[in-house]
């Protein structure tokens, strides 16, 4: 294990979890690799050669992020060897693991600052712009020449919205992410000579890699354009997407709101939901002898202003915070996941709790880990254990629980037929 788990679950009980330490999941019990683990959210791209382990892997399938333009082909790249072929795939045969990529293109709201909005009128025909003003309008406080001398020249958002469309049409189970708001995030200092000879040639360029944070971040503003932009297209398509959020839950919440703002559903009555039963019931078996065998997802699909899933990833909001996302009126369904490095990495009462309060159909695990490999492995196994725990699940019944939430979150509500 990444840490030992007896130990972890010691700090646990430490909080005041309740009858969470009452429990039947056993941490000695033998982990169920063999029905599917299933990673919600990962970075692998971010060490390239831990990519060669994938194939080495006990989880079943990864959903792989991309968050800036230096991973986005690494993305496109894997996947293409290691892709998922189709949504009707269960757990492992036994004799091997055969884990599998699910790709998720996207801009992280780290660097949202590289991207300019050409939406409006005044730069609607531009693909560069000044980077000076470019800069010092999205970055707080506003940087001096020297700084940004050493940022890379911004690209235009429509041209990577086209780029955006075209990783997502080539694969048609891409999601989109990492996306989100981050209102702690400070950009690195420029390289130094020192910084420049400690760095590590298998770590993805355009991150941190260990330099020092500088006094600059995004505005806020901004980064709810681009986050915006990005989830007008995945409802466009018909896309889950995967949201970052740090000190900015009440601003992810609205951004995403925004987006279904007028479409919300009607919030039945017990009467009107019985009559509602019967009705899909009869359509169901009229849809059953349809010779076309296309199902009624398929022939109805329409564009919508929203996403039609979205995942809340390691997910740090208050529990009571969860009413909003799970408001009956709301036409997108929303998943809450959750990881050990996150969530689980010092005693959170927090996260128990909210653990505790999100609904059995709409959590799921995570490993939010910069590598492919045992540590990937050990870390899902962690987490699973420990949301077992929480809830009270065995570990077959969770393992199978959480196995569908993720086929429901990234396939659609039918990938569990």
């Amino acid at each position: 294990m990444v840490r030992d788990l007896d130990n972890v679950l010691s700090e646990l009980r430490g909080a005041r979890m309740g009858d969470a330490t009452s429990i039947s999941c056993s941490e000695k019990e033998d982990f169920p690799w063999h029905l599917g683990i299933f990673d919600a959210h990962c970075h692998p791209t971010d060490t390239i050669a831990s990519l060669d382990d994938v194939p080495k892997m006990k989880a079943r399938a990864l959903v792989i992020m991309s968050t800036r333009s230096e991973d986005q082909e690494i993305v496109r790249r894997f996947v293409d060897r290691y892709g998922v072929q189709s949504k009707h795939f269960d757990g492992h045969d036994g004799n091997s693991f055969d884990t599998e990529l699910v790709p998720s293109f996207g801009w992280h709201p780290w660097f949202s600052y590289q991207i300019f909005d050409d939406s409006s009128s005044l730069h609607s025909e531009a693909k560069k712009i000044d980077s000076i003003h470019h800069y010092r309008s999205v970055l707080a406080p506003s940087p001096d020449d020297g700084f940004i001398s050493t940022l890379p020249e911004p690209r235009s958002l429509s041209v990577f919205l086209n780029q955006l469309r075209g990783n997502l049409k080539k694969f048609p189970y891409a999601l989109v992410g990492e996306v989100g708001i981050d209102r702690s995030f400070r950009l690195p200092t420029q390289w130094t000579h020192d910084d420049d000879a400690k760095r590590d040639a298998n770590i993805t360029p355009g991150g941190r890699e260990g330099r020092r944070l500088s006094p600059y971040r995004v505005q806020i503003d901004h980064q709810r354009k681009i986050l915006g932009a990005q989830l007008g297209l995945a409802g466009e398509l018909g896309r889950p997407v995967s949201v970052h959020g740090v000190a900015a839950h009440g601003l992810v919440y609205e951004t995403l709101k925004e987006t279904w703002q007028g479409h919300e559903k009607k919030v039945l009555s017990k009467r009107e939901r019985k009559r509602r039963t019967s009705a899909d019931n009869a359509h169901a078996i009229e849809a059953a002898g349809d010779s076309t065998g296309a199902r009624e997802e398929d022939r109805t699909f329409q564009p919508k202003p929203y996403p039609p899933r979205i995942c809340l990833h390691s997910y740090s909001g208050p529990s009571d915070a969860l009413k909003q996302y799970l408001d009956p009126s709301i036409p997108a369904t929303i998943y809450f996941s959750f990881s050990r490095l996150v969530n689980f990495s010092n005693r959170s009462e927090k996260a128990v709790e909210v653990v505790k309060a999100v609904p059995n159909d709409k959590i799921l695990v995570e490993s939010d880990l910069h590598s492919a490999g045992d540590e990937m492995d050990s870390l899902l196994e962690d987490v699973t254990r420990l949301i077992c725990k929480i809830k009270g699940w065995s570990l077959n019944e969770g393992v199978q629980l959480l196995k569908s939430n993720w086929k429901r979150f990234v396939f659609g509500e039918h990938a569990i037929d």
